[in-house]
């Protein structure tokens, strides 16, 4: 049986979506655009019935639009409007969407100029191919990561345009479960929306318990065999493999059931998607799903009458992101039934209110800011809803102290029932004291609006309960969920050094205020024990740049006092700007390696800025701030401000001089756990021992999420990575090497080379490269005397030859199992390294193009169906050929010129054969088998000088054995009676129906070759 991933994970996911209500289209009957890829027939057919009122004349001008807005530099923004625009023409029927016509093909190529790709499986909405979806096998080399890469390359590629702003909605699937431990996205089922530069992979949870029977239709056997013959797999109809990979909780049919039954895609398209305006240009985002399913348990509350509650989303989970999408949502929630909706959010502090502001215009929002009471009260008792001109989705962002005591502000009872205002308070852990009169004053505002309190961290105590205040949970995602959806980062606590400890306590002894009874904050603002604290925090962080080979990185100085910041930013000012890094801090970029010739000044902390309420303005503050996300600022000393609401992803240092309490506490811890590059964990340096706190308060949201979630109280976790798990992962090393000697890298290497099995291998491999992080996290952390565990500078040679005999194994599964041979070139020059130094900026230019060209090549090359034709053979050896020297740092720039020149002609030659076979191909309704036949049976004493008395015979043999299979697939298990059965067909097709001379070794000879191929598409070898 054919066992790849058209048969394990493609086929399967077509039929699933069959099932979910998509007709299966074969693309040899139809007709597409193939400058967008929008098959036009369909495309008018339903813009016609969804708009009535047009014309063909008006269907062929809108295509027209269309396709010319396809054009656009804006990643689609205007294409999207026309899609889900209701009001005017309507391009998909989003009110009754069952409306629509939807259909699903295969290989699909999107192709500009010399230039293409095929996606798996795309899904059509009214002829439109909005989604595309790419899969690989279970357990591929790489993961999903080799897919992320590609298409990150291919959206790059501005020829690509079209479809970059076409597509909506991508899913990139290698039908596995999902690896918690692992930090980035490579095994399991992730889905993403289109970018200029590297799409986000999402994960997607379900937390939906469907009715199967309900949501899936039954597929007859007509349908089915349909898409088998179609895709020339009839051979696997009847196979247990098949029949376990059409079940629908596989992973790819899972994400399938989440995305695209046709509800959830219908909510998806017109409220999942935003375009939002950055530094870095447009960016288009995806709802992620503890948003979607946060939005539908907001309606299902205000379906059953409750107009309050608690959406508990942890710090980086996108909670501004959740209100734009609501504001979205619920406008059209509420005008289904006749009710227009004002959306207000609600914010504790004035510069919450312009980071919130600046986040809902940066999502296309009209924000209404409120700068006075008496501008406020005119707002409460307004009877229009939208202050813009415009018709745009509007929100006002309000401080909560607009509701300070006022007769003019409150007590609103001019309800107006046609009106719904909805209120989302920000951080409903601070500042809404219920003995105080501003929580008071917003409820009497509008007895009758909706609050949805947003907050990482709830208060749990007795006297302020954000529960008793706001009501019920509405939906939670806890921190240990958004570590395993790869949205934010576990912790690393790091215990400042002994003798560093030993310093402070002379600091503070030689302190002669300490003497009269000082007060506290006195002291540990004095120069005498700043100045050492200072010390610390610059050797550390400069420590941690250079072991993280990163200088992009920021840290931040949670100080004792704002006297204490004043005196770290006026220290550094007199000792730091003009120093240089000191020789003992230069340390190795990993065990056994010099630091790639970093200059010793590299690393070094240059600016720092002190962010107190009482220094500068607050535009000074904002620029600073600004300054310190766009990586101009190293250090950040500051006291209360900054704690809270503040994301910026290259903060990854935190240093903490004082004990925090309770909910505060984790909201200054998860200041670093933004996502980062690849980064793993944020850091915490605690000079103040918070951990006994952090317990004290991480138990009170366990115990509250216990009430919660019962049993499911398994599955979290410390935010924190402690030293234990560290110890427990060292001994895993151990474990796991116990048979092999580590002492000698020869004999190791003469060890594994006798492991054929990849699952061991893979075993091996990861605890190696996890001994590697381990050597820079312990350094980080302090703990020096788990360095004394394991000898990490020889774990760092046996990882690198672990992973090259890992990597070999995988070639040789690849040429043993892989019948397609579409990866075997990958795989073969995966590990072309350009590491070019010393080089001047027109020979950077040409490395890029070296890397173009050779990957445009290896792609082109690495499509063919056919690695046993002579010319295939010859352009792959002389690739081969070229960069069989892997590591390039050394190339000059004529050879680099000489060898783009080669690699154009390759790659000529390439395309000319791509495209004879893509014809060859197609003449046999795309069976790869039948091509290949018809070739072989061309080159070496051809029966006959006539292709197309050749092709009559092969088609009309296809037709009567792919016949015999589809009314008995297991006839395959026959060998036998196969080469009986054939060789029947064989003598009638050719001799008898096509006077082709056929002598009985010849006859043999035609009906071995056709056999071989039957069997190894059967039982999955490589054609050859």
């Amino acid at each position: 049986m054919k066992f790849n991933e058209d048969s394990r994970v493609k086929i399967p996911t077509i039929l699933h979506l069959v099932r979910l209500g998509y007709q299966y289209l074969s693309l040899s009957n139809q007709q597409w655009d193939e400058t967008t890829n929008i098959f036009t027939s369909i495309f008018k057919t339903n813009l016609l019935r969804l708009n009535p009122v047009l014309s063909s004349d008006d269907a062929d001008r809108i295509y027209d639009e269309v396709s010319l807005s396809l054009q656009n530099e804006d990643l689609g923004k205007a294409f999207y409007e026309k899609l889900v625009d209701q009001s005017s023409v309507r391009l998909i029927d989003f009110e009754n969407f069952e409306n629509n016509t939807f259909n699903v093909v295969t290989e699909l190529t999107y192709k500009k100029d010399d230039e293409e790709f095929r996606p798996d499986v795309i899904l059509l909405i009214n002829g439109m191919p909005l989604v595309f979806i790419e899969v690989k096998k279970p357990n591929n080399q790489d993961g999903v990561l080799a897919e992320h890469k590609r298409i990150q390359t291919r959206f790059q590629n501005k020829k690509f345009r079209h479809f970059v702003n076409l597509t909506q909605l991508m899913v990139f699937s290698n039908n596995m479960e999902y690896d918690n431990s692992s930090p980035l996205p490579i095994e399991g089922a992730f889905y993403a929306t289109p970018s200029y530069s590297k799409p986000n992979f999402n994960y997607f949870r379900e937390e939906d318990h469907f009715n199967f029977d309900a949501i899936l239709s039954s597929i007859d056997d007509a349908e089915e065999n349909f898409v088998l013959q179609d895709n020339n797999l009839l051979s696997i109809k009847n196979s247990p493999e098949f029949l376990t990979n059409k079940h629908h909780n596989t992973p790819t049919n899972r994400i399938s059931t989440s995305l695209f039954q046709k509800q959830r895609l219908a909510f998806m398209l017109r409220f999942g998607i935003a375009y939002v305006k950055g530094s870095s240009g447009l960016q288009k985002h995806i709802m992620r799903y503890p948003q979607l399913f946060a939005t539908k348990a907001i309606e299902t509350k205000l379906e059953e009458g409750i107009k309050k509650g608690i959406i508990w989303h942890t710090q980086g989970s996108g909670k501004t992101a959740l209100a734009y999408y609501n504001v979205k949502y619920l406008t059209i929630y509420f005008q289904r039934k006749g009710v227009v909706p004002k959306f207000y959010f609600i914010v504790d502090r004035l510069d919450l209110l312009t980071q919130a502001s600046k986040e809902f215009l940066s999502r296309g929002l009209v924000v209404h800011k409120i700068n006075s009471r008496e501008e406020f009260s005119r707002d409460i008792k307004a009877t229009s809803v939208i202050h813009n001109s415009s018709g745009k989705p509007e929100i006002t962002v309000v401080n909560i102290q607009k509701f300070k005591d006022d007769p003019d502000v409150v007590r609103n009872a001019d309800y107006n029932l046609s009106i719904q205002r909805v209120y989302f308070l920000d951080e409903v852990h601070r500042s809404y004291n219920p003995k105080g009169s501003f929580l008071a004053n917003l409820n009497e505002s509008d007895v009758n609006a909706i609050k949805i309190g947003l907050t990482g961290t709830p208060l749990l105590g007795d006297d302020f309960n954000s529960r008793a205040l706001f009501g019920g949970y509405i939906h939670k995602y806890y921190y240990n969920s958004s570590i395993a959806d790869g949205y934010t980062l576990r912790l690393i606590r790091e215990e400042i050094e002994t003798n560093y400890q030993l310093k402070l306590k002379e600091a503070l002894d030689s302190i002669d205020i300490l003497k009269g009874n000082g007060d506290k904050k006195q002291v540990y603002a004095h120069p005498k024990f700043v100045e050492p604290m200072l010390d610390y925090v610059i050797q550390d962080f400069e420590r941690a740049r250079i072991a993280f080979n990163d200088n992009s990185i920021g840290g931040m100085v949670v100080c004792d006092s704002s006297e204490q910041a004043k005196m770290m930013y006026e220290i550094f000012q007199d000792k730091y700007t003009e120093s240089t890094v000191s020789d003992d801090i230069l340390l190795a970029a990993e065990p056994g390696e010099s630091y790639g010739g970093k200059k010793k000044n590299e690393s070094k902390v240059k600016t720092v800025a002190v962010i107190l309420h009482d220094i500068g303005t607050k535009d000074d503050r904002k620029n600073q701030v600004d300054e310190f996300k766009d990586g101009k600022i190293d250090l950040l000393f500051v006291y209360n401000m900054l704690l809270t609401g503040f994301d910026a992803p290259r903060l990854k240092k935190l240093y903490v001089g004082r004990v925090i309490k309770a909910h505060n506490l984790l909201q200054t811890l998860t200041r670093v756990n933004r996502t980062y590059k690849e980064f793993k964990y944020g850091y915490v340096v605690d000079f103040a021992d918070i951990q006994r706190e952090f317990d004290k308060t991480n138990q009170d949201y366990f115990r509250e999420l216990q009430a919660e979630l019962g049993d499911e109280m398994e599955h979290y976790s410390n935010l924190f990575k402690t030293p234990e798990e560290i110890k427990q992962e060292i001994q895993e090393i151990k474990d796991v090497l116990f048979h092999f000697d580590t002492l000698n890298a020869e004999i190791f290497s003469q060890q594994i080379s006798q492991i054929q099995d990849r699952s061991e291998m893979l075993k091996i491999t990861r605890v190696l490269n996890n001994a590697k992080s381990l050597y820079n996290l312990i350094r980080l952390s302090g703990n020096y005397d788990l360095l004394e565990k394991l000898d990490f500078y020889k774990l760092t040679v046996l990882s690198r030859e672990a992973n090259n005999h890992l990597a070999l194994i995988n070639t040789k599964e690849a040429l043993e199992t892989n019948i397609d041979n579409t990866n075997l070139l990958n795989i073969a020059l995966e590990d072309v390294i350009f590491a070019f130094v010393k080089v001047k900026e027109e020979e950077m230019v040409l490395a890029d193009q070296l890397k173009n060209t050779l990957q445009k090549t290896r792609e082109m090359l690495g499509g063919n169906f056919d690695p046993a034709d002579p010319v295939f053979i010859s352009l792959r050896e002389e690739l081969e050929r070229l960069f069989k020297k892997k590591n390039l740092n050394e190339v000059t720039k004529e050879e680099m010129e000489a060898n783009i020149k080669a690699l154009e002609a390759i790659y000529t030659q390439a395309k000319e054969l791509e495209r004879k076979n893509q014809l060859l191909r197609a003449k046999y309704e795309h069976d790869e088998k039948y091509a290949r036949l018809h070739k072989r049976l061309m080159e070496k004493d051809p029966l006959t000088d006539s292709e197309s008395k050749l092709f009559e015979a092969l088609q009309g043999l296809k037709a009567a054995v792919d016949q015999q299979i589809l009314q008995n697939a297991n006839i395959l298990e026959n060998e036998s009676y196969v080469e009986r059965m054939i060789i029947k067909y064989v003598v009638e097709q050719f001799k008898a129906k096509n006077d082709i001379p056929l002598d009985a070794a010849n006859a043999k000879r035609v009906n071995a070759m056709i056999v071989k191929e039957y069997m190894n598409e059967f039982y999955g070898r490589i054609a050859s």
